[in-house]
C-alpha cells in the first residue's frame, strides 16, 4: 500500500517508507501506566504519515532508515492521521548503507 492510499480507520496490511524525521521520546500516562512514545515521519513517493513508536521500539529506527510495516492500523490524534503498530504487527528495518535487516514483532 502507498501512503496516499491510507485513510482513517483502515487496517494496513503492509506499507514501506523512509524515516525522514524523528521526535525526542516523551513520557505519557496511559491506561497501562507511564510509557515513552516518539513520533516518526514515514515517507514514500506518494506522501508522508506520522508513525507512533512506543518504549523499546523507539531506538529501533533512525532518520534515513527504510522500514516495512505490517499489521498496522490508522487512528487520528489532534486532527492528524497516524499509523500505530499493535503487538501483533511487525516492523522490519533496513539500515541506511547496510544490508543488515532487523525484524521485530511487537
Amino acid at each position: 500500500m502507498k501512503i496516499n492510499e491510507i485513510e482513517l480507520g483502515m487496517n494496513v496490511e503492509s506499507v514501506e517508507g523512509k524515516i525522514i524525521e524523528k521526535s525526542e521520546p516523551r513520557s505519557v500516562n496511559t491506561r497501562y501506566g507511564q510509557r515513552s512514545v516518539a513520533d516518526v515521519i514515514l515517507e514514500d513517493e506518494t506522501g508522508t504519515i506520522k508513525l507512533s513508536l512506543w518504549e523499546q521500539h523507539i531506538d529501533l529506527v533512525n532518520v534515513g532508515d527504510t522500514v516495512s510495516i505490517t499489521g498496522a492500523y490508522v487512528t487520528e490524534f489532534r486532527n492528524v492521521i497516524q499509523l500505530n503498530i499493535p503487538r501483533s504487527g511487525t516492523i522490519e528495518v533496513m539500515r541506511k548503507g547496510s544490508h543488515e535487516q532487523d525484524t521485530l514483532e511487537l
